[in-house]
């Protein structure tokens, strides 16, 4: 019996990339898959449908069962029209891994209300759209995974990405707030921040030419979409039942679990605090436990195993 024996998983941007590289290991695991995507440019502009048939086709060629949408995710009708398709096709619907996004990198004084809103539509409007269209029909069934690709430009920090990094930190906010609210329903959700070499990593600005290529070099050999796809489909099984709510991580053959936010110091008075008895106190108490002004290579300092 394969982890996804006749399962019904919407992959979004599924059309290349990592979300293809989804799509394809789910259905290799017996999933019947709806590859969405509506082939836009990396800014987001531009519609090419051809992207996710060639997905599927490749699917069907392999013995599989595939269905191809060219409806946008950011959009909230479209997203219920999605999942209506896949209910009018294979008759249900077992999970959702939301794989789809844009990026318009500009460092921030530069970056425009359209810059920072269309990427906040794709990445986090459309992991909400998505859910919420799925919600009822998991809610039925008692039943559902829903799995949402986060980033390390939010989790830990990155140059000229806060309109993508506000939307990758929404995304953890979502997926944790589903994990409560439907965990009565044996509804999971979980993030995965993903390392892989594709399109979307080549407009991150701040390196020089040299820096970009031995990046892409690197990552090309040793972070692909194929090592990131087996975590994705394993959080849609059912030999994951018991995870919810959590950040997971994957880097070449590397997998992670990522902390959450929690209190790590504290400071009382009895007689309570001032600005001035704050700053007297504070910097020198907590110097220390402050998080360093680090991005994702200065954490992430060795190479993929």
């Amino acid at each position: 019996m394969k982890q996804l024996q006749d399962k019904v998983i919407l992959v979004t941007g599924a059309g290349g990339g990592v979300g293809r590289d989804i799509a394809l290991c789910a259905a290799r695991n017996g999933a019947k898959v709806i590859v969405n995507d509506i082939g836009a440019s990396l800014t987001g502009e531009g519609n090419d449908t051809t992207r996710a048939q060639e997905v599927v086709d490749l699917i069907r060629s392999e013995g599989g069962e595939a269905l191809a949408s060219g409806d946008s995710i950011a959009e909230a009708e479209s997203a219920q029209k999605i999942i209506a398709d896949a209910i009018t096709a294979f008759g249900r619907i077992d999970g959702a891994i939301h794989s789809a996004g844009i990026l318009r990198d500009t460092i921030f004084h530069r970056m425009t209300p359209d810059d920072f809103e269309a990427v906040l539509r794709v990445h986090l409007f459309g992991a909400f759209n998505v859910a919420h269209a799925c919600a009822p029909l998991f809610r039925k069934q008692e039943n559902g995974a829903l799995v949402f690709m986060t980033s390390t430009a939010g989790l830990i920090g990155s140059f000229g990405q806060a309109n993508y990094a506000a939307a990758k930190m929404g995304i953890v906010g979502l997926s944790r707030g589903i994990s409560f609210d439907m965990a009565r329903f044996n509804v999971r959700s979980n993030c995965i921040a993903p390392h892989a070499f594709s399109r979307m990593i080549e407009a991150v600005p701040g390196r020089t030419p040299e820096e970009q290529e031995r990046e892409m070099e690197k990552r090309r050999t040793k972070t692909r979409g194929d090592q990131i796809a087996p975590l994705a489909v394993y959080l849609c099984s059912d030999a994951a039942s018991s995870i919810t709510g959590q950040i997971l991580g994957a880097r070449g053959n590397e997998v992670y679990l990522y902390n959450q936010p929690r209190p790590i110091r504290t400071l009382h008075r009895d007689d309570g605090w001032t600005v001035e008895k704050l700053a007297a106190t504070l910097p020198n108490a907590w110097a220390s436990a402050f998080t360093p002004a680090e991005r994702t290579k200065d954490v992430l300092s060795w190479d993929p195993i």
